[in-house]
């Protein structure tokens, strides 16, 4: 339970002084239910209080029930407040919080126990323990399921995972690629199916302890998903022996098979019986709640299909039109909210939309039309658009039971390319040194407006299937291309590509970043120059403004040069990885890095509840107290 309660973040509101920011005048929120209102600032904190210690009671076994009460309704309430926060380790924790409400967690080793003897070292029914184990089954089990999906099984979700540190023993064998196929995604797809029938038998547990060990562990360290790494790791001593720590109450023998079977274990029974029938249907019944669906089913959160997507956002564009004027202005993307998952849901995008035509009308934008252009690649695919930027949102109709009209279609038939795409990286790293090319996917009547910024020389465009008109808009001209033609494109100069074949057109960007391959030039040459300078071979001697590269400070009244100050800190940068490359510096960091977050959550809570107490000080005094709550 505490594992639980301290994975929750923390309101994030304080961070921001600005003061319409705190009394949530001017934010957009993501509830499910639509009725769900957030409670003032200081008064969350509180509600954080409470779940902690909550959380608290339920691992004492102090006042278990209340505790488990205590924890379970604010968690679930905040849970609920924001879709944003959703993940299926979020949602997993509301589930164990549930169960443990209903089960007898309290009868060993707990304080309940000291203060009532019938409770006291007292049997646990042995359907509590097979309703625990049915649940961490069920997220092995249909994770594992869920990486059956083409994408992880080629070796796609998870593309750059198997350049961390922690595969570098398996790359002293395989190659980066193999690698990624082999150990990351074909590991991880062996682990999953397979974890809960291992943990399940008592001749492969001791072997799937030292696996799932290791994986959660490996977890730890790859992502930042809090706590859900040692939580599962907790689970581990649920698929142990009965007698251990204590053997459960197992009703069909001795005495209680002599007495006969009472209502309330049938009712027990029949519940853990349901539950994990439904637990077994809800990962798929993304058929009835099919507004939420995008290019994923479902909101993420309570499918279970753990990184088995992976997303990179190319563009994102918010214009704003006025209803009577007919002005056109943009947003910055993100404005008057915090998160960033809205650009992926379809029904995040409808509520976001309906917040902001409600905020626009404050700063003299009348009846506002939104419209939001979403360029993002799933999977290592080509760049596409997630919604039909034509369509004003705010008016736009959505429903959780039908499909979302203006969500645009994922273009699965260029998936394939996406086998070329790695043969289309070493083409453009051997021909065009420091290249890259952007890939685009665009369905027919629909066009990109691009900008060919003066930084990037040599730039082109080159059609690889469909047929493309490209506009050059300051030299007025049109250009055909079909599929395996290109043209070279003026820097300096937007352009458009229309999409005019009655198929998705895919197309990509050739170009060379000048200003960044300069830049490595130069500080190669100083890289080079001292060494020349250090071995004896280097004759002249060097000006002052590049004395600072052999050590030495910069002279009095000399500027330092910008080329060798970003020289220097790329330096120390190597020095510092070098010397902290070590287990224990690694344990240093980590352990510093939760002593701070720790130390901020109890300072920001200590503030929220002085406010409740004595009221809010001035917004002065206010910001001295949450940046000492920030210093680290």
């Amino acid at each position: 339970g505490l594992l639980m309660a301290l994975d929750v973040p923390q309101e994030r509101g304080l961070g921001h002084l600005d003061q319409r920011y705190l009394d949530g005048l001017e934010v957009c929120r993501f509830p499910l239910l639509p009725f769900l209102q957030p409670l003032p600032l200081d008064w969350l904190d509180l509600v954080y209080t409470i779940m902690f210690l909550g959380a608290l009671g339920i691992m004492l076994g102090c006042y278990y029930r209340l505790s488990c009460v205590a924890f379970l309704c604010p968690y679930w309430y905040l849970l609920l407040l924001d879709k944003t926060s959703w993940n299926n380790h979020s949602y997993l924790y509301g589930l164990l919080g549930f169960q443990l409400a209903l089960l007898g967690a309290d009868r060993y080793g707990s304080v309940d126990g000291l203060f009532r003897p019938q409770k006291q070292n007292a049997h646990v029914p042995l359907w509590n323990y097979a309703l625990l184990r049915a649940q961490v089954f069920i997220v092995y089990f249909i994770a594992g399921l869920k990486k059956l999906d083409a994408d992880w099984v080629g070796g796609f979700s998870m593309g750059t995972l198997a350049r961390h540190w922690l595969f570098a023993p398996f790359r002293l064998v395989l190659s980066e690629e193999l690698t990624s196929r082999l150990v990351v995604h074909g590991g991880g797809l062996a682990l999953d199916l397979s974890a809960g029938f291992l943990l399940f038998f008592d001749a492969t547990r001791p072997l799937a302890l030292v696996f799932v060990t290791y994986f959660h562990c490996m977890n730890s360290q790859l992502f930042s998903i809090g706590m859900f790494s040692y939580t599962m790791l907790a689970t581990n001593g649920l698929f142990c022996r009965p007698e251990w720590p204590r053997g459960p109450d197992c009703h069909y023998e001795g005495r209680g098979a002599q007495r006969g079977l009472r209502p309330r274990q049938h009712l027990a029974a029949a519940f853990t019986i349901l539950y994990v029938l439904e637990q077994l249907f809800l990962p798929y019944s993304h058929f009835i709640t099919q507004g939420y669906n995008n290019w994923t089913n479902g909101l993420y959160g309570y499918s279970w299909d753990m990184m088995v997507h992976s997303r990179f956002h190319q563009h994102v564009k918010i214009t704003y039109r006025d209803g009577l004027t007919g002005e056109v202005g943009y947003l910055k993307p993100g404005a008057f909210t915090q998160s960033r998952r809205w650009r992926d849901h379809a029904d995040m995008l409808k509520q976001y939309s309906a917040c902001l035509s409600q905020l626009l009308p404050r700063y003299n934008v009348t009846q506002p039309q939104i419209y939001f252009d979403i360029w993002v690649s799933i999977n290592e695919r080509f760049q596409q658009r997630l919604v039909d930027p034509r369509v004003d949102l705010v008016r736009a109709p959505w429903s959780p039971w039908t499909p979302t009209p203006w969500l645009l279609p994922l273009l699965v038939d260029l998936s394939p390319w996406r086998q070329r795409g790695g043969y289309l990286r070493a083409w453009r790293d051997v021909v065009q040194g420091t290249g890259g090319p952007g890939a685009l996917g665009c369905v027919p009547g629909l066009h990109l407006e691009n900008f060919v910024s003066e930084d990037l020389g040599n730039t082109s465009l080159r059609v690889l299937r469909g047929k493309v008109v490209v506009e050059l808009v300051e030299q007025q001209q049109n250009h055909s291309l079909q599929e395996g033609e290109g043209m070279q494109l003026p820097a300096g100069q937007y352009h458009k590509v229309h999409t005019v074949s009655p198929e998705p057109s895919c197309y990509m960007y050739l170009y060379v970043n000048t200003t960044a391959l300069e830049l490595e030039r130069n500080l190669t040459r100083l890289r080079e120059l001292r060494e020349r300078v250090r071995n004896g071979t280097e004759q002249s001697p060097l000006p002052p403004e590049l004395r600072p590269i052999l050590g030495e400070p910069p002279p009095a009244g000399v500027p330092l040069d910008p080329v060798v100050s970003l020289f220097l800190r790329r330096e120390q940068r190597e020095q510092r990885r070098e010397q902290e490359s070590s287990l224990p510096q690694r344990l240093r960091r980590f352990l510093r890095r939760k002593f701070f977050l720790f130390r901020r959550s109890a300072l920001m809570t200590l503030i929220a509840l002085r406010n409740l107490a004595l009221g809010r000080p001035s917004p002065e005094r206010l910001a001295q107290e949450v940046t000492f709550a920030n210093w680290r």
